[in-house]
């Protein structure tokens, strides 16, 4: 897996958009002006950072050695992948997809809307 793979997968997100507000060397994916991803190459690897619940936090933590704590991020909420390829793709994708459901869900009525209702239009 490869920071093109991932970025590209991010922006097909309804509403997303790429952002650069730590640098850039730090793609942040964000809707509405909420981050729901953040890549980065640290040491060669590709590292890439996820909201996600904090019960399945720990579980992910748990099956997989290559998920820790958010990286400069609220631990309890966040995990970063240490995308070293011990995980599977559509696993990763699958934590991309949940962590921008999250976001999403946790936006106000009318920001929902709007995305939602930009994409019909098209």
């Amino acid at each position: 897996m490869d920071l093109h793979t991932v970025r590209t997968y991010c922006l097909e997100k309804k509403g997303a958009i790429e952002d650069f507000p730590f640098g850039g060397d730090i793609h942040v994916f964000k809707i509405c002006g909420k981050m729901f991803a953040l890549l980065s190459n640290r040491d060669g690897i590709l590292h890439i950072s996820l909201k996600c619940e904090p019960e399945v936090c720990e579980i992910l933590r748990e099956q997989y050695p290559a998920i820790k704590p958010g990286y400069h991020l609220n631990k309890r909420h966040w995990n970063t992948i240490e995308a070293d390829g011990s995980i599977p793709t559509e696993e990763i994708f699958g934590m991309i997809d949940r962590s921008y459901q999250l976001v999403f869900k946790g936006l106000k009525k009318a920001e929902r809307e709007r995305i939602t209702n930009s994409l019909r239009i098209k």
